[in-house]
């Protein structure tokens, strides 16, 4: 079974690995792959991290950086060339890229799917309404990243299979569980607590509500410190906000790190937040970092917003969203229970093990595969 996968996301080197282990389960697979991606955050180069076991074609998309309207020059012709079974556009329905690799794909007679994380039933403008909706008749198969997005699919009128697979898990053997003792004062071994954000620096993540709980923990008494992890468009109204609320002292920014330097990261931090916050065109569709804190012995806390319930389940704490009084909450009482905060780490690791490995994600993957592999034409 040959396949075919498009996918930007993919030059992030720590994602990879779910490709070797989807290789290993005997599918011959070609990935697609741009030498760097032009997110409107920063740039993002090519990790070549994990690329064993299968055959990746890089090439430098069209229009790159445009979430929509990116395509592959060449990419009809290397499908024609190498004739795989199954095309996987590792994207949006109403994306350009999805719609120039089904139409190639349907050329062939390949079977064809697509990735959606759109949690939000969103109508978009013609021609992107006009390609959806092609694309959603005609596909085999979709994998939607949670259940919310399959429902906002099934409403859509996708006419193919609806399956709910993460786009990514993690690798346990690359995040060491190593859980930190906190004494009854709060304290880590004797250290400053370390609270962190990872993510991207944009107001639908919410860094700004932390900033806020934060300055409220602060003022009570209890000494932290953050650690901010990202880049972003919001980043110098940040900065300016906690100088504002006079804690520049207690915050770090550290710009982005590497997708294969982050497992370094979560050892130092004590609790990491994700205070996302719903907007009218977005709301949160996972959290992956949620996944690699969590591997890490690193409790969570999260708002409401979107997916985060789902994948933090009972292995975290839920806040409601744009409320830093009660994120203030969450990390006080979390920080000064070492009994509490040592039970959310342990689940914290056996549901990333359960539920979100790579390994598991691959199986599944390769189960739709098959599947559509011998499902009549």
């Amino acid at each position: 079974m040959r396949v075919l996968m498009i996918s930007k996301a993919c030059v992030v080197g720590i994602y990879q690995r779910k490709l070797e282990q989807i290789a290993a389960l005997g599918v011959d697979l070609m990935l697609v792959v741009p030498p760097v991606w032009a997110d409107k955050s920063g740039a993002i180069p090519l990790e070549r991290a994990h690329m064993k076991g299968y055959q990746v074609a890089v090439i430098p998309p069209r229009f790159n950086g445009n979430y929509h309207l990116h395509v592959y020059p060449g990419l009809g012709r290397l499908i024609q060339e190498w004739q795989p079974d199954i095309v996987h556009s590792d994207e949006e329905p109403y994306n350009l890229a999805t719609w120039q690799a089904l139409w190639h794909a349907r050329r062939i007679g390949a079977k064809t799917l697509y990735f959606s994380w759109q949690n939000i039933c969103r109508r978009y403008p013609p021609p992107f309404s006009w390609g959806e909706r092609w694309v959603l008749y005609r596909a085999d198969q979709g994998i939607m990243g949670t259940e919310s997005a399959a429902e906002v699919f099934r409403a859509k009128g996708h006419r193919g299979g609806l399956t709910v697979i993460p786009q990514f898990g993690v690798d346990l053997a690359d995040f060491p569980f190593r859980p930190h003792t906190i004494d009854p004062q709060g304290e880590r071994d004797g250290a400053e607590r370390v609270v962190g954000f990872i993510g991207r620096l944009v107001p639908e993540k919410g860094v700004d509500l932390l900033l806020r709980a934060a300055q409220e923990v602060i003022a009570g008494g209890q000494a932290i410190r953050l650690m901010i992890v990202g880049q972003g468009s919001e980043r110098e109204a940040l900065e300016r906000l906690a100088a504002t609320l006079g804690i520049a002292e207690q915050v770090t920014f550290f710009g982005h790190v590497p997708s294969l330097q982050m497992p370094t990261l979560y050892p130092q931090l004590d609790v990491l937040c994700l205070p996302s916050r719903t907007l009218p065109t977005w709301k949160e569709q996972f959290g992956r970092v949620i996944l690699e804190a969590m591997a890490s012995g690193v409790p969570v806390i999260g708002s409401d917003s979107g997916a985060i319930p789902d994948v933090i389940g009972d292995a975290g704490v839920i806040v409601p969203e744009e409320n830093p009084h009660a994120l203030a909450e969450a990390l006080r009482g979390l920080l000064s229970d070492p009994a509490r905060h040592a039970d959310l780490a342990q689940k914290g690791r056996a549901r990333v093990e359960a539920y979100f490995t790579h390994q598991r994600i691959a199986e599944a993957t390769v189960r739709v595969y098959e599947r559509l592999w011998r499902k009549p034409l």
